[in-house]
């Protein structure tokens, strides 16, 4: 049975083989573990076990209708538990280990909990490229049901201390290992249907992923169903009112930037001072995870929307959504 975390401090494990061990041990007992990937750090249970996948939905305050992304070892490893076709043979050799989450129909005996799937015929599988990931995923030798570690809705984390500061108490352990270098959620890609459909853009540009299958990715429409994670229009939000494509902060808020900006104040930041896409969805999160403790309202200069560019500003668009802001199925 997992342990009552709200009467445990959560423990701080190092990337050591010991603390990877650990990490193993509190997943196959139902319990939940944080851990780094390369885009943000993942809140983990054992995607088989519908009490301990009850338990992410619980520490998070997130919506049982949204489903989880599923992290896996290998491709070998997906292969167990979704229906492979072309595509993702085509995409999985080119991206994994990488922030590419694919989802697929589920392969029939999947044994994965319907509470990972949010009761829907797909699954999305992701195999991270991070090591400590890796490591701790070959310890386990199963499958990781693992959304971003933060409270639904709140920024995603990208180091142990953001992990620790919206969930610290709710989760048995996070495994600390610095912080991510992509920074921004996977891109996901719906392999389901007809032909491959843009679900979330993420970390891997779209462009990437056209030029390997040879074809554009078709888009979703905003009022179909959810069909995989992070799709909900108010997400990834700071407590304070963020104010987009703002070329200059108001009075009263404080500002992030995209290139040079020569006005800037104390509680400013740049999200890259040479206007490099690479380098602000890196530092996206952790720079509204501080400007968010100012307690100011955040304005937000325009950010391209080209490459990695579509990534940040849907991640920005949904951080500014009004906070009851849904799809029409969820109303």
């Amino acid at each position: 049975m997992p342990q009552d975390t709200a009467q445990n401090a959560t423990q701080v494990l190092d990337a050591s083989p010991d603390g990877i061990a650990r990490a193993a041990q509190l997943l196959r007992q139902g319990d939940l573990v944080s851990f780094p990937t390369e885009t943000v750090y993942g809140l983990g249970a054992d995607a088989r076990r519908g009490e301990a996948v009850a338990a992410i939905y619980a520490a998070k305050g997130r919506p049982s209708f949204n489903p989880l992304i599923a992290h896996v070892a290998s491709v070998q490893a997906a292969r167990r538990y979704g229906i492979w076709n072309d595509w993702a043979e085509c995409l999985a050799h080119a991206f994994w280990p990488g922030p590419l989450t694919l989802v697929l129909p589920l392969k029939p005996g999947h044994g994965i909990s319907e509470l990972v799937t949010a009761g829907l015929e797909t699954l999305a599988l992701r195999v991270p490229a991070h090591p400590t990931a890796q490591k701790l995923l070959a310890a386990l030798d199963g499958p990781v049901a693992a959304p971003s570690a933060n409270p639904s809705g709140r920024i995603s984390p990208t180091t142990a201390d953001h992990v620790l500061a919206g969930l610290s108490g709710r989760i048995a352990a996070v495994v600390a290992d610095g912080a991510c270098a992509v920074g921004v959620e996977s891109t996901i890609l719906g392999l389901a249907g007809d032909a491959p459909v843009l679900l979330r853009p993420g970390g891997l540009a779209a462009e990437e992923i056209e030029a390997v299958l040879g074809q554009p990715l078709a888009g979703r429409d905003l009022h179909d169903p959810l069909t995989a994670p992070g799709q909900l229009l108010s997400h990834y939000a700071p407590q304070a009112r963020v104010r987009l494509n703002a070329t200059l902060p108001r009075a009263g808020e404080c500002y992030l930037g995209f290139g040079p900006y020569r006005g800037a104040r104390a509680n400013d930041l740049s999200l890259s001072d040479s206007g490099d896409l690479a380098e602000a969805a890196a530092n996206l999160f952790g720079h509204l995870h501080h400007l968010d403790a100012q307690a100011m309202p955040i304005a937000v200069a325009p950010i391209p929307e080209t490459g990695l560019g579509v990534a940040i500003n849907d991640r920005l668009r949904r951080a500014a959504a009004p906070r009851d802001a849904v799809l029409p199925e969820q109303r």
